[in-house]
């Protein structure tokens, strides 16, 4: 068992006069953050404000984009060109790199957001797609994918630097991937009910899906979605459950797959 795991958490969803959750009580707790681009959510300022408090706070900084889907929040599934998905990818991930830059902040690493990263977890064309978009801009930046996935197919044969992610408030089917939120039990709002999770899955080194059943893979960082009403307390009652059980919170290194 590992004996060291990141923490991250979806963030700068907030537009314009409207607020999405708490991000500078979740940037206390946790490691990494993945900040929205522009596209699902976010604008130039809430990215720039994120940045600059997850920067104060030693909190890596990760790209999050999505598809160009503010009303359904990058939740609606799209068929889209593979031309036109690289260019989205690469459009949002630059917007990230220049507010850091401006910032005197730096972005490590990209994850999908929403349905973009649904579509690529079942998909590897669809991942090596949007992660070569990716690597063509920042050769060096950190993939950070669903552990178990085609996604994590994808960045193996790739060969670039990658983290393994498992989430604390969603329901996994048998294949790795995450139950339709559409679905009861779908998303997971009790506490410690999540950190018990966590724990248990790093224990055993693999994720446990709703049957019961074991996936053996490797874990670099466990999500919970910034927002819903439980985040900051399933962050903190996850980092509790973990610290308990002698595993310290710690930003990924990002090691080749």
């Amino acid at each position: 068992m590992s004996k060291t795991v990141d923490l991250n958490a979806d963030m700068g969803e907030s537009f314009g006069p409207w607020t999405m959750g708490d991000d500078l009580a979740l940037l206390d707790v946790i490691s990494s953050a993945n900040i929205a681009c522009g596209f699902h959510a976010g604008d130039p300022d809430v990215m720039a404000k994120t940045m600059r408090a997850a920067n104060r706070r030693d909190v890596g900084i990760g790209a999050h984009p999505g598809f160009a889907d503010l009303q359904g929040f990058g939740r609606q599934r799209m068929s889209l060109p593979a031309e036109t998905l690289a260019n989205m990818v690469q459009y949002q991930l630059g917007a990230a790199l220049a507010v850091a830059r401006a910032n005197d902040a730096k972005v490590r690493h990209l994850k999908l957001h929403g349905a973009m990263a649904n579509l690529a977890a079942e998909d590897k064309a669809m991942a090596l797609t949007c992660y070569q978009a990716a690597l063509a801009v920042d050769p060096d930046i950190i993939i950070m994918v669903l552990a178990g996935t085609a996604q994590q197919a994808a960045v193996h044969e790739l060969g670039c630097h990658a983290a393994c992610e498992i989430f604390a408030d969603r329901a996994y089917n048998d294949d790795a991937t995450l139950v339709d939120r559409k679905l009861p039990g779908a998303v997971i709002h009790d506490p410690e009910l999540a950190g018990r999770r966590m724990v248990e899955m790093l224990q055993v080194g693999a994720i446990i899906t709703e049957s019961g059943k074991h996936i053996p893979t490797r874990i670099d960082t466990i999500c919970l979605h910034g927002d819903t009403p439980e985040a900051v307390d399933i962050a903190k009652s996850t980092r509790r459950a973990l610290q308990a059980n002698g595993i310290s919170v710690e930003q990924f290194s990002g090691t080749r797959i």
